[in-house]
């Protein structure tokens, strides 16, 4: 049996080693978490078991998730959208909770044995599969750029109502473990507290928040401000624990009454390395309730349960869009991404599972099925325009029309420009090209922007840029020019690809956040790539300079050259206690200085015998003193110079490395 610290050990370990692996695969670090619980847990390996101390940890990982949740509602947000979340949402959950209920009472009928459940039982199953996975939706339709797409929009309404529906659910499913006779009145009886304690959270700790959160941040410490905050999380779950009801519900409405403030963002960043541990820790215990041994020897009823849940919940979703008024593709598509389970399943098929309302059993064939589908959710919503076209025959037509609809507006334009994507960034391109006389043609995704644009007069159409059929509609082989305005590297790359497929010569110009991907990009094609934050601090200077006194013609001369450098002069910096190596958002090239010391491996030897290329690294200045020296091959370096580095982390440290010792 493993101590405390041993079982923390292991399991902080197991952990980096599981989002590792899941991280090379492109796979949401959620999934890494559930495999090492399945793989650590007591029907497996039986390195760790569920312990008390473990389950309130974990417990505590769902408080901050509901109050992460919470910072992200707002009463305008839930306006703009109440369609798709009051109705379309609404409609789902509701569908496969009563559908889930009537299929457990067919089967009660027809089959004897585990899958005799109660009422109550199936009702707490349907709720558990009605939920779908956030975490891991939002995250892959990011990455394929389909947020503001049709069915982008009906996705996140859907998943956003979800998440509310989560609050009641977990209200109702402590209620129904009471006697039959007395549901109705507990059920009534925690609502009218829920409704009370609600109220007078919402009503009066709204007023209190903005003036106490006021009040902590004038003290201008870090740190008590993140104990402030702690304390609102817990206090406020504390407060709906003791009226009976759960501690996620508190810490819901903490987020939401933070929301309404000056502080949320900072809230947000401050709160997401709790959530973020203790929620994995949530799902590796999660994951050690699965029973490897009874999903091996029971596999094709795992595979049924499994199935059945997919197809039950793509088939209500995709019937419910077409009701809502969405199209076939938008339907399917919005089936498809939202057909696995999620991680508020498993919160509420837990507490079902303590609260004893189903045989042990099913539950494992449950969790099991719900498990798998989250693992085959990212290769679902991969291949799910493959599906679709196979599966809906007007597809092929509506996305021809689509198609020709772009191709309508190039089809007399010659020497035009190609915009992709039609955002803040890409509107001011195309003002300045109406300006010029130079015509253009914007591909968007987002079809209300679309929608007002065309209206405005602008030349844009909705479709994706980053797909072969588009480039051609929109006239590739006819344009100057093409300009991608997003800044996504992995969309710009497709795209790159695609173009000097269809027109090797087309110049392209590509815009990107920094100079992480730069000589990425380059290496794919990219005729100039704009990163906005050296721009940025290229205008800066170019503005200090002229405010300065310095003539406008050399401060037009220094920009140009680091322009026709490529920006080299300005490419790394100085990291400060502030920058987080390790975020992949911040890997950019770094300067480092290295003095020197008298007994340095480099005091005594010439530049040359220094080869820190090899290493990723060079030397961009050699100071002695308060002169710069001049770098040649033959210099000699002495006591007390300060080099400077430039390259990447790793080979910035071995380059100092081999300067030192």
């Amino acid at each position: 049996m493993f101590s405390s610290l041993e079982l923390t050990l292991l399991l902080l370990a197991c952990a980096v080693l599981g989002v590792v692996g899941f991280r090379m695969l492109q796979l949401p670090p959620m999934l890494g978490y559930l495999v090492v619980g399945i793989v650590i847990g007591p029907h497996a390996l039986g390195w760790a078991d569920n312990t008390e101390a473990t389950h309130a940890l974990a417990e505590f990982g769902v408080v901050f998730l509901m109050f992460s949740i919470g910072l992200e509602f707002s009463l305008p947000q839930l306006s703009a959208m109440r369609r798709t979340v009051f109705g379309l949402g609404l409609a789902q959950v509701f569908a496969t909770i009563a559908i889930t209920m009537l299929c457990a009472w067919a089967f009660g009928m027809l089959l004897p044995g585990h899958w005799q459940i109660s009422w109550q039982a199936s009702f707490a199953l349907g709720g558990a599969l009605a939920m779908s996975s956030t975490a891991i939706v939002s995250k892959l339709l990011t990455e394929r750029l389909e947020l503001e797409s049709r069915h982008g929009r009906k996705i996140m309404g859907i998943l956003l109502f979800q998440d509310l529906a989560l609050v009641p659910l977990l209200i109702m499913i402590p209620a129904l473990a009471n006697k039959p006779q007395d549901v109705l009145a507990t059920v009534g009886w925690a609502i009218a507290k829920a409704t009370v304690v609600l109220v007078l959270l919402l009503f009066f700790g709204q007023k209190l928040m903005r003036k106490w959160f006021d009040l902590v941040a004038k003290r201008r410490s870090q740190e008590l401000f993140m104990l402030n905050l702690l304390l609102v999380t817990l206090g406020a779950a504390w407060i709906t624990e003791r009226a009976g009801l759960s501690l996620a519900l508190g810490a819901f409405v903490a987020g939401m009454l933070i929301s309404e403030t000056d502080y949320k963002h900072q809230v947000e960043e401050d709160i997401k390395p709790f959530r973020d541990v203790l929620l994995g820790l949530f799902f590796i215990t999660v994951g050690m309730l699965l029973n490897v041994s009874l999903v091996v020897h029971n596999w094709w009823l795992v595979g049924l349960v499994l199935a059945g849940a997919i197809v039950l919940k793509f088939g209500i979703i995709t019937v419910l869009a077409r009701l809502f008024g969405a199209n076939t593709g938008v339907s399917m598509r919005s089936g498809l991404a939202l057909a696995q389970a999620g991680e508020f399943g498993f919160v509420l098929l837990n507490q079902a599972g303590g609260l004893q309302l189903m045989n042990p059993f099913l539950i494992q064939l449950i969790l099991a099925s719900m498990v798998l589908s989250m693992l085959i959710a990212p290769f679902i919503i991969a291949k799910s325009d493959a599906i679709v076209l196979k599966l809906a025959s007007n597809e092929w037509m509506e996305q021809s029309l689509q198609l020709t609809q772009i191709a309508s507006f190039t089809m007399q334009a010659q020497k035009h420009v190609i915009i992709a994507g039609f955002g803040r960034s890409g509107q001011s391109l195309a003002t300045l090209l109406e300006e010029e006389n130079i015509p253009y043609q914007a591909l968007d995704l987002d079809p209300a922007r679309v929608q007002e644009a065309q209206a405005a007069g602008a030349s844009v159409s909705y479709g994706d840029a980053a797909r072969r059929e588009s480039l051609i509609a929109a006239g590739i082989y006819r344009a100057s020019a093409l300009v991608i305005t997003y800044a996504s590297t992995p969309s710009a790359l497709k795209l790159l690809y695609f173009a000097h497929e269809l027109a090797p010569s087309l110049p392209v110009i590509v815009r990107s956040h920094d100079d992480t991907d730069l000589d990425k990009l380059r290496a794919a094609g990219a005729a100039e790539v704009v990163p906005e934050a050296l721009e940025g601090s290229l205008m800066l200077a170019s503005h200090a300079l002229l405010t300065l006194g310095v003539p406008l013609r050399r401060v037009v001369s220094r920009v140009q050259a680091a322009r026709e450098e490529r920006y080299a002069s300005l490419r790394g910096f100085f990291h400060g206690a502030g920058d987080s190596p390790d975020d992949p958002e911040h890997l950019f090239l770094r300067l480092h200085s290295v003095l020197l010391p008298a007994d340095a491996n480099a005091v005594g030897k010439t530049y040359s015998q220094f080869d820190v290329a090899g290493f990723g690294a060079e030397v961009t200045t050699i100071r002695r003193g308060k002169v710069r020296i001049v770098i040649t091959g033959d210099l000699v370096f002495e006591e007390g110079d300060v080099v400077v580095l430039r390259g990447t982390a790793e080979g910035v440290a071995r380059a100092e490395a081999m300067l030192l010792t």
